[in-house]
């Protein structure tokens, strides 16, 4: 398993981390199985958000609650990993999203949540989920620095920010982000498809965030890429997808070539970008987690890196 210095800091973390927004509909057994088959492939970086899981019993939130009692039944200790959450979004009675809330209350109020579900004593790193139009970054910043003053935070990023929206919050902050968690992958290649298209006027061209990949290499953000095989947004995966034969085709080629799975060679086709990205991975299927997992160690050849971008319905101009 590589490594990737989170943020560009001396903060060194395995460049596969474990999304555990589905562990809430698993036992805690199987949550402890998913935690250790993680550990031993290699990945020491588990990420959460505050609204992950809505058991009928425990609510909003229960992944985390199945997350803290999998720690206690699983071989780790709090020093053999780092974790990671998220909060800003709020919602009702029903379990629905009613708004973006990033206010000092509603953020201190959503890591005091997260702490207590879990279990654990800090946060390696919290995250802003999404951007709240009603943004004050002052509001911000006072929530952040109490948090990090009373030990429950180490360190912060955001989610799905585009780099105006960063620099207005970082403009406010005595910490410096460290994160941006967005989608990314063979089927959600926004991010890299309009710098191919650099002065034409075709749908290719089209920058949807900001420089949003030159940003962050810029400014030594992570880019932690969530659903990395999901095609659309929450659509479906592509892997073994009759819609996209020509990529699986590609993926099974090259997953024989080095002998790991197709989920392997998808998530070695982000890693091969030299942004130094962080992939999360959100399988709790053990098996599939060491697949997964085993793209840490490829290292694709450009024209293969091409080869899965073109196979992927993208065109060269």
């Amino acid at each position: 398993m590589k490594s990737v210095k989170v943020g560009g800091t001396s903060w060194t973390a395995s460049n596969v981390a474990l999304g555990i927004m589905r562990m809430g509909t698993l036992s805690v057994a199987d949550s402890a199985r998913a935690l250790d088959a993680a550990y031993a492939a290699g990945i020491n970086f588990f990420d959460s958000a505050d609204i992950y899981g809505n058991d009928p019993v425990l609510g909003r939130g229960s992944s985390e609650i199945h997350f803290g009692q999998a720690l206690k039944q699983s071989g780790l200790a709090r020093s053999d990993f780092y974790f990671q959450s998220k909060g800003g979004l709020y919602a009702n009675d029903d379990n629905q999203i009613t708004r973006y809330d990033s206010s000092r209350t509603h953020l201190i109020r959503a890591v005091d949540g997260i702490l207590q579900r879990t279990g654990v004593d800090y946060l390696d790193s919290f995250v802003i989920h999404r951007p709240d139009a009603l943004m004050d970054p002052a509001e911000i910043a006072a929530a952040f620095d109490e948090l990090q003053a009373s030990g429950k935070v180490r360190h912060f990023g955001v989610s799905n920010f585009n780099p105006a929206q960063v620099e207005l919050l970082q403009s406010a902050l005595s910490q410096r982000l460290l994160v941006d968690q967005v989608q990314f992958g063979l089927k959600h290649t926004g991010m890299v498809d309009y710098g191919f298209h650099t002065n034409m006027t075709d749908a290719g061209s089209v920058d949807h965030d900001g420089g949003l990949l030159e940003y962050c290499r810029l400014h030594h953000l992570t880019i932690q890429t969530w659903s990395p095989f999901q095609y659309g947004t929450f659509a479906g995966t592509f892997i073994d997808n009759d819609q996209f034969p020509q990529l699986n085709a590609q993926l099974a080629q090259l997953a024989t070539k080095y002998q790991v799975s197709k989920n392997a060679i998808a998530l070695a086709w982000i890693l091969r970008h030299p942004a130094h990205m962080q992939v999360l991975i959100g399988t709790m299927n053990p098996a599939h987690i060491a697949d997964s997992a085993a793209g840490s160690d490829l290292t694709l050849t450009r024209q293969e890196w091409y080869d899965l971008y073109q196979a992927a319905g993208n065109e060269l101009p």
